[in-house]
């Protein structure tokens, strides 16, 4: 088997000055796997390459693939993605991870990002005060699920209900509300964040629920779980589809 002609053109195209492997311990491997996911995988459907890109950061830092995300950021920045796009999702995904997983995904963006002559740190897209967070967080939640969100920070047993307020203020507030990202582009990567992790298909469906209320409809959840089906594998891929089909049953 050898590389296809489709495969070599994307992978050019992903690192115009070559970038070495596993192409001389693992050749057989390096020829099935570039085929399925730059080619087969890649030509299924027509998701635009920035998105995909961005799906597949996200993907990275939801399965703990520091490795595989060192390797891909360069190419998300070669295929589109902006530095500032990507240190957002990076950012954002402690929400979702915490910092004990995400922090060498920062260390490892910013030194791809200096390798790469980015000049960091970047420009600042805090768009809360202290004062404001809350209000802007949960006006957030709102304009992502719907009404049903409104004053929800405030609800809940007395002993668990600041957990609720710190969604509002810190999930949405710190992170939702930054500039970077739009709201669909947040609420899919967080759908990607939550997929790859798994465990977390209660809130998976939430937010594929909430995706469909943005925007982000079952088809493209659907392409999303595709192109990143080779980087977390089957099982958790048809778990997500499976979160996709309940949300949208659910609307």
């Amino acid at each position: 088997m050898a590389v296809s002609e489709n495969a070599k053109a994307y992978l050019d195209r992903m690192f115009p000055e070559g970038k070495e492997g596993l192409e001389k311990t693992d050749p057989e491997f390096c020829e099935f796997f570039r085929n399925f996911a730059f080619d087969e995988v890649l030509n299924n459907d027509d998701l635009d390459d920035k998105t995909r890109f961005m799906a597949i950061l996200a993907t990275l830092l939801g399965c703990g693939g520091t490795d595989e995300f060192r390797v891909m950021l360069p190419a998300a920045l070669n295929m589109g993605v902006t530095a500032t796009e990507a240190k957002e999702i990076v950012y954002q995904a402690v929400a979702y991870l915490g910092i004990g997983r995400v922090y060498p995904f920062l260390k490892a963006a910013n030194d791809v990002m200096g390798e790469m002559g980015i000049s960091l740190p970047l420009e600042g897209q805090s768009a809360t005060t202290p004062e404001t967070r809350l209000e802007k967080g949960a006006q957030a939640q709102v304009d992502i699920f719907g009404k049903g969100m409104k004053d929800f920070y405030k609800t809940g047993p007395a002993e668990t209900v600041h957990i609720n307020r710190w969604l509002a203020d810190n999930c949405f507030g710190d992170y939702y509300t930054r500039g970077g990202l739009d709201y669909r582009q947040r609420e899919m990567v967080t759908f990607c964040y939550l997929s790859a992790q798994g465990g977390c298909e209660p809130q998976l469906t939430a937010h594929a629920a909430g995706n469909m209320k943005v925007g982000n409809d079952k088809a493209f959840l659907i392409k999303v779980v595709s192109q990143c089906l080779p980087y977390i594998g089957y099982p958790r891929s048809l778990n997500a589809i499976t979160c996709i089909n309940k949300a949208a049953e659910s609307l």
